[in-house]
């Protein structure tokens, strides 16, 4: 475990590790019979075609490309047909012309120049066309010029067999050739496995290459085949759902030198956003992996393909590292490439972390207390209301209008808010408000402008008597009787 924990580093608490070769997989709840895949762990996929018809009549129309599709059994039962049927008609040709000119019967003759020399029967018939069609020429066997349609027959003998050999031949050629070979030697994990990653929840599989040679232009896809019912009733067995693999990012074009990790993050735009360990075991799903290239020797474009049930997803697991630094090269350790290690991973889902996070922390809106310091201030501008009516007329009438308490009270409840704002802003806006001749000391200097025009009003509407004691416009509050300024201190006291 200390040597394990070394080459992984400590961040990595390892609980228990499987392997192909050295461990066994993770048990599960409950055992399930064969699952049906769509495509096989090698690629093939298990679709078989029926009920074509008169279709049937279209695969004749691509000879060659059903030639190559078909079987290697097949393809060699065909090969060796084809020569057979040729050679054998085209000695029969060959005979059907001696037979005719009765060069059968006059083959021991040395007076009589025959179509073709030492042809006694079809044996020797058969021989003469091996040796054109081949171009071995014993010599013992040959056309003369006496015979017309035998120069003919040698003509579409050689055309024939021109057309027959380039067909067949290169049939054969592409069958050997077929890039689908060179899928052999890449690799893929036999697990996947969901763990966290850069603090997001991946689902991750390994792909290799296990040749030197390059696949150029690498670019891998992935594919989520699952049934689903539609809002209108349709139920849709195979369903195909995209898997983002870093269309975004250009993650998915591959230099795939040494073995890769494929990354799909689960986020609220993945078909996996509500899969938990939970349900996973419950749920039906595969997940179709589909790598193309350029195969660097020949040109051509190779695909390899493969995919993961539901049952081959591990849960909380990570694959082991087999990069290591070596004396001036990076070796690969392939006998590790399908081993994975247990890691600590939350069993939600990511929907359900998502839920937890806002249940756990709830945002209180600023708008209850605004409301709360609001209704205070209702209140207290009614008690200066029932305190204004109690007052005498005079008094009431240098006050000026009735509702001079009213705007002086709102606007000092606009300010306590503006304050209660000003405390819920951060520390930079706040010293920046702060600042001397900012808004709130234009807000004040309005505020006793406000305040100064209403007194001023009222002094003007007082008897000359009183407008001598207010001195002027200034404050009166000296300059009035006795009686006046003992109801004013009852007043506000």
């Amino acid at each position: 475990m200390s040597a394990l924990r070394r080459k992984l580093g400590d961040e990595y608490q390892v609980v228990s590790t499987s392997a192909s070769g050295g461990g066994l997989p993770p048990p599960r709840s409950a055992p399930r019979g064969k699952r049906q895949r769509f495509v096989d762990k090698n690629g093939r996929c298990n679709v078989q075609h029926g009920n074509l018809g008169g279709e049937t009549s279209r695969y004749l129309s691509d000879l060659f490309t059903t030639l190559v599709d078909l079987k290697w059994r097949w393809n060699l039962f065909i090969f060796i047909l084809t020569y057979t049927v040729a050679w054998l008609f085209m000695a029969s040709m060959w005979w059907v012309i001696a037979y005719m000119r009765g060069d059968l019967n006059k083959a021991h003759d040395d007076s009589y120049t025959p179509c073709v020399a030492n042809v006694y029967n079809f044996p020797s018939a058969f021989l003469f066309f091996i040796e054109t069609e081949a171009t071995i020429g014993y010599g013992y066997r040959y056309i003369t010029d006496k015979c017309p349609e035998g120069i003919i027959l040698f003509l579409f003998q050689s055309i024939l067999g021109s057309i027959v050999d380039a067909f067949l031949i290169g049939c054969m050629f592409i069958k050997m050739s077929q890039p689908k070979k060179r899928a052999e030697t890449l690799m893929f994990s036999e697990h996947a496995a969901i763990s966290m990653r850069d603090g997001k929840l991946t689902l991750m599989f390994r792909v290799g290459n296990l040749r030197n040679s390059h696949m150029v232009s690498a670019q891998i896809r992935c594919k989520l085949l699952k049934s689903r019912q539609t809002p209108e009733g349709e139920f849709l067995p195979l369903d195909q759902l995209e898997l983002d693999v870093g269309f975004s990012t250009g993650a998915d074009q591959l230099f795939l030198v040494s073995p890769l990790t494929i990354c799909h993050v689960i986020d609220s735009k993945s078909p996996f956003y509500d899969l938990s360990q939970r349900s996973i075991h419950t749920e039906q799903f595969e997940i179709v992996v589909i790598l193309e290239g350029i195969v660097e020797t020949t040109g051509m474009t190779c695909q390899a393909r493969t995919s993961y049930t539901e049952d081959e997803v591990l849960w909380g697991h990570r694959f082991f590292p087999v990069i290591s630094l070596e004396e001036g090269f990076f070796k690969v350790d392939y006998s590790q490439f399908h081993a994975t290690f247990e890691v600590p991973t939350p069993p939600y889902s990511v929907k359900e972390q998502e839920e937890m996070l806002l249940m756990s922390s709830p945002l209180i809106p600023p708008a209850v207390s605004n409301s709360k310091e609001r209704n205070s201030s209702v209140e207290c501008l009614d008690g200066l209301d029932e305190v204004g009516t109690k007052l005498p007329s005079k008094l009431q009438k240098i006050t000026g209008r009735d509702d001079f308490p009213k705007k002086l009270l709102r606007m000092s409840s606009t300010t306590s808010e503006k304050a209660y704002s000003m405390g819920d802003l951060p520390m930079k806006l706040q010293r920046i408000s702060s600042v001397p001749g900012n808004s709130e000391e234009k807000l004040g200097s309005k505020t006793t402008k406000m305040m100064s025009d209403p007194m001023s009003q009222s002094v003007a509407e007082l008897p000359p008597k009183l407008q001598k004691l207010s001195g002027g416009g200034g404050r009166m509050e000296g300059n009035l009787p006795p009686k006046l300024r003992k109801m004013n201190s009852d007043r506000f006291t």
